[in-house]
């Protein structure tokens, strides 16, 4: 019931995943760190729900 609350209803401003997600690719320190962060974030980094919480 919790889990659709949270799918029905995120608690996330608008555009805050996108920010987050730049924020991430903008510490790669080096292109490999770099491709390697887009990779993680093309599979789903931020966007499916971890698993321990």
């Amino acid at each position: 019931m919790f889990n659709l609350l949270k799918t029905l209803f995120p608690t996330q401003a608008p555009g805050a995943l996108t920010r987050r997600e730049l924020a991430y690719l903008e510490g790669a320190v080096s292109r490999i760190d770099l491709e390697r962060r887009e990779r993680e974030i093309d599979r789903g980094l931020f966007r499916h729900p971890h698993p321990y919480y």
